[in-house]
């Protein structure tokens, strides 16, 4: 007699129920972090203007390649 508690009743279910809820589980940190992210920008949202003003304070560019580019911006 092959009931639920024999190798015949076993099958592989316990492995699509495993994969089952790993999927939820992914599924719902993924939503989490997407929310999470969502109201979030990668950039700080600055105009080229300060981001130019920003490059000749730290020195990376000279006082005619900033006005020069400040124009080509204007």
């Amino acid at each position: 007699m092959m009931g639920y508690g024999s190798w015949g009743g076993f099958g592989f279910g316990w492995i699509f129920m495993i994969i089952f809820w790993i999927l939820i589980i992914l599924g719902i940190v993924a939503l989490v972090r997407y929310l999470g992210n969502s109201g979030k920008t990668t950039k700080d949202d600055k105009t080229p203007l300060e981001i130019l003003k920003e490059r000749y304070a730290q020195g990376e560019i000279d006082k005619k390649e900033f006005e020069e580019k400040k124009k080509d911006l204007s």
